[in-house]
């Protein structure tokens, strides 16, 4: 195995973790949540999804998500992934994988546990990028901090240079962190016949989903883009007022290219 269970004691801080009081955070919506950090006596508040933030503090991001807030997401969505693999017997080795929204490796790090061959990662965030390099060295074979909205022609040809023919995207979709063109520049760098991973909260495949992120996923499957292989609702974490925040794990074979113009209208 490449990256084993880091930040070890020479990367972590020495920082004190304080949730919000339930009178506090009660009624906030999951890209509303925070919480407050000190570090040298200094206490400073920091958004959950201000990852930036998070990332820069080594420990913080187990600490808070995977310790505090109970997230097993990158195991859930890879052991689902593990079973469909299975199935087919396809072995993890022979799979080149884009962890898409990699932060700083969790996911990547259960897919190297799967034995998945190779893997890259992709994150808009040069933060993430330096916290995974950091926390889980020697775990990505490549990775590449780009937005994929705005993709050079040497970005687009440094990306399928891999071959790619798995992606992973956890704990990263729905709320405007990925729209929907990134997702699909991400997934058509996929060869056809290929697989993808990938979570969502629940509420956001329901008819009257405003955010049109749900909607987009919808077409991709009864337009046969995509061809559901499994899909599984479980509890991705508990808030920071501990109620369960119910998502979707799925897994899928990419059968054909995604137009574009899907995406742009999502």
């Amino acid at each position: 195995m490449r990256g084993k269970l880091i930040p070890t004691l020479d990367t972590a801080l020495d920082f004190a973790l304080h949730l919000p009081p339930s009178s506090a955070a009660s009624g906030l919506d999951q890209d509303e949540e925070w919480c407050e950090v000190t570090i040298d006596g200094k206490r400073q508040r920091i958004r959950l999804h201000d990852y930036a933030g998070i990332f820069n503090v080594p420990g913080l991001y187990e600490r808070l998500f995977q310790e505090s807030l109970e997230c097993d997401s990158p195991r859930v969505v890879c052991d689902l992934l593990a079973q469909q693999l299975d199935e087919d017997g396809v072995d993890p080795a022979v799979l080149t994988a884009l962890d898409f929204g990699a932060g700083n490796g969790m996911v990547g790090e259960a897919l190297d546990d799967l034995g998945v061959g190779a893997i890259v990662g992709v994150d808009l965030l040069e933060e993430a990028r330096d916290a995974a390099h950091r926390d889980r060295p020697d775990l990505y074979e490549d990775y590449h901090t780009l937005d994929l909205t705005a993709l050079t022609t040497d970005d687009r040809s440094d990306l399928a240079d891999h071959d790619f023919d798995l992606m992973s995207c956890v704990a990263a979709l729905g709320f405007g962190d990925i729209p929907a063109v990134a997702f699909a520049e991400a997934l058509n760098f996929v060869a056809d016949g290929g697989w993808t991973a990938f979570n969502v909260r629940d509420r956001f495949f329901e008819e009257d989903d405003p955010t049109g992120f749900g909607g987009f996923l919808r077409r991709l499957f009864s337009e046969g883009v995509l061809k559901k292989r499994a899909q599984v609702g479980y509890t991705h974490r508990v808030s920071v007022d501990g109620e369960p925040l119910r998502y979707l794990a799925v897994v899928a074979n990419k059968q054909d290219e995604i137009p574009m113009q899907w995406a742009t209208a999502a």
